[in-house]
């Protein structure tokens, strides 16, 4: 059942790399012209009034002394709301859903949901230099007790980005301090960081990088890993959606919760007429 299960996994992810690639042909044969790499850029910004669905699957191997793996599927829909003709609310959720094998122990095995993480960016209307600032919250909606902190959490969340057409540049961050929960549980003080850079071309197709820092304060550990992308939109019937790949390069991290590698595919459903 567990090699069936792993198997499942990466024959998943090999589908996605093998329809993203067909996809991202397609897409340069058709010319889909400059609404696609518009809409690329969109996409490049994490703060575009632009309602989307990315389903990110993290697959990670060789974490801790025990070898583990780690499938991490985060849904990840983003809602903008116009607050003013120059100012939007974009809000941001990702739930994780989590199933890992040998991380807490030899032979061990926790699947279910992980803390929640919401983040609201006020982003007045603005181009070139792209600016948003607002609150994040971790809500605790693990089901099981490894899975999660059982602390709710707040603290500030920043975004700051050049865009122009076709290049991407810029970071957000956000530092969560826990302010109420189970005493018993450490407390989370915990700063995380993206990096980003991205080109696109017409086709909609794009190139990037992005460095994902996260420090815990708490435990006094970083974790650092390097991830460049390759990226293409294209249509199922009506629906617009969005295909990258990103291997997961670990640079620094612990060794108990570090991993020896991983990949990423992501899949996001866009509605840019919302």
């Amino acid at each position: 059942m567990e090699l069936s299960l792993k198997y499942f996994k990466i024959d998943f992810l090999l589908k996605l790399i093998c329809c993203f690639l067909s996809i991202t042909a397609f897409a340069q044969e058709e010319k889909a012209g400059a609404s696609a790499q518009e809409l690329a850029d969109k996409l490049a910004n994490p703060v575009a009034s632009l309602i989307s669905v990315p389903l990110q699957n993290n697959l990670n191997y060789g974490i801790g002394p025990f070898n583990g793996s780690k499938y991490t599927i985060n849904i990840q829909p983003v809602v903008p709301f116009k607050l003013s003709d120059n100012l939007n609310l974009i809000t941001r959720y990702i739930l994780p859903v989590v199933d890992q094998r040998d991380i807490t122990g030899e032979n061990t095995h926790e699947f279910g949901l992980s803390d929640a993480t919401v983040t609201a960016f006020f982003a007045p209307k603005t181009k070139g230099l792209i600016f948003g600032f607002g609150p994040a919250f971790l809500v605790p909606t693990a089901t099981e007790k490894v899975l999660g902190t059982e602390k709710f959490g707040i603290g500030p969340s920043v975004l700051v980005m050049h865009q122009g057409k076709g290049l991407s540049v810029g970071f957000l961050a956000n530092q969560i301090w826990s302010v109420a929960g189970k005493e018993e549980r450490a407390d989370v003080n915990s700063f995380y960081t993206q990096i980003f850079l991205s080109h696109s071309y017409k086709s909609g197709a794009s190139l990037g990088v992005n460095a994902e820092i996260t420090q815990n304060w708490e435990a006094n550990t970083t974790m650092i890993s390097l991830n460049p992308s390759v990226g293409g939109i294209t249509k199922f019937g009506d629906q617009i959606v969005q295909f990258s790949i990103q291997p997961l390069i670990p640079i620094v991290g612990p060794h108990e919760s570090r991993p020896d590698w991983g990949l990423r595919a992501v899949v996001a459903f866009v509605f840019p007429g919302s």
